[in-house]
């Protein structure tokens, strides 16, 4: 674990998500350690959610699918009634630090994808460490990847490529199945959204060392979240890509890739070397790093400046990719 920096610059956070940061640390302290995981259970968990989809007429269905290993886990189907022709499908993994966090934390952010691009919105339950460590959440993920793409005419989706989306740890599951899927010769895919992606278990990130007990999500809630779901393993030689992202040795081969992050958040080196390196494989990313935004800012606080901007940059590209 890399120790942090005493008086370390570091950049300013935007002043209005600054205001933000009294009301969100009462629901996410900045710093998260293992005592705090029951805490952290109840306070992140999602409000109900049927009266957000009534609203905006999607319709829900929960179907049980098998996991990793075959192990039962559940996924919801969000879908509009009033279209013909097959939709894209999105699979969708949730933020939560791989330790908390249920399939419906977050969503929010993607409903419009059903509503105004026509996507089926496919949200996984994959299951959380420390209770289940590596490789079951990835594996989860990626069995219910290859569950959609198997199912797609009962589902009424194309099978010829699904889009992955997932915040913090739910866009390192989700570039980890993008990974397996290249290398196993898995589902074909159309794309992938990582917000903030938790990439890499090793340390290595100047960033890492800026944040300390402040914004959301720092260096010793990422230590705990790492260590949930990897043990002893964090750090050395035997750690899977799959878990952690930026250790793949070829970044080639990858669809296309959405990539976002705060300039003020423990991420920012991570997700900047992964788009760099997609780059430098031949492959098609684009990289936004919102200056003075702290880790899912457009979670925490979309009422402001920064955060709208975040939310309408990210469906834009998903409605290029999804409408043309």
């Amino acid at each position: 674990m890399t120790a942090p920096r005493t008086g370390t610059p570091r950049p300013e956070f935007d002043p209005e998500l600054r205001a933000s940061l009294a009301v969100v640390g009462g629901m996410f302290p900045p710093t998260i350690t293992p005592d705090l995981l029951g805490f952290m259970r109840e306070s992140y968990a999602s409000p109900p959610i049927a009266d957000t989809l009534a609203a905006r007429g999607i319709e829900r269905r929960d179907v049980t699918v098998p996991g990793h290993e075959g192990d039962p886990i559940v996924l919801s189907v969000l879908t509009t009634g009033d279209r013909a022709e097959p939709r894209v499908a999105v699979l969708f993994a949730h933020s939560g630090g791989l330790m908390f966090g249920d399939r419906f934390s977050g969503i929010d952010l993607a409903l419009d994808w059903v509503t105004e691009f026509g996507a089926a919105l496919i949200t996984v339950e994959y299951r959380l460490a420390p209770e289940y460590p590596d490789p079951v959440p990835r594996e989860d993920v990626y069995a219910a990847l290859c569950w959609v793409h198997d199912h797609a005419a009962e589902l009424g989706v194309r099978d010829d490529g699904i889009l992955l989306a997932g915040a913090s740890a739910g866009g390192s599951l989700v570039a980890g199945a993008a990974l397996a899927a290249r290398d196993r010769g898995g589902p074909p895919l159309l794309g992938q959204v990582l917000d903030y992606p938790m990439l890499d278990d090793r340390d290595t990130g100047h960033s890492l060392t800026q944040f300390d007990g402040v914004g959301v999500w720092d260096r010793v809630s990422n230590d705990t979240g790492w260590h949930a779901l990897l043990g002893a393993a964090r750090g050395g030689s035997d750690v899977s890509p799959y878990a952690a992202p930026a250790r793949a040795a070829d970044l080639g081969g990858l669809p296309p890739t959405f990539l976002t992050v705060g300039s003020a958040e423990i991420f920012r080196t991570e997700t900047t070397a992964f788009a760099e390196r997609i780059w430098q494989a031949g492959g098609n990313a684009e990289l936004h790093v919102w200056p003075g935004a702290f880790h899912a800012a457009d979670i925490f606080a979309p009422h402001t400046r920064v955060g709208r901007a975040m939310i309408q940059t990210r469906n834009a590209w998903v409605e290029h990719l999804l409408v043309g």
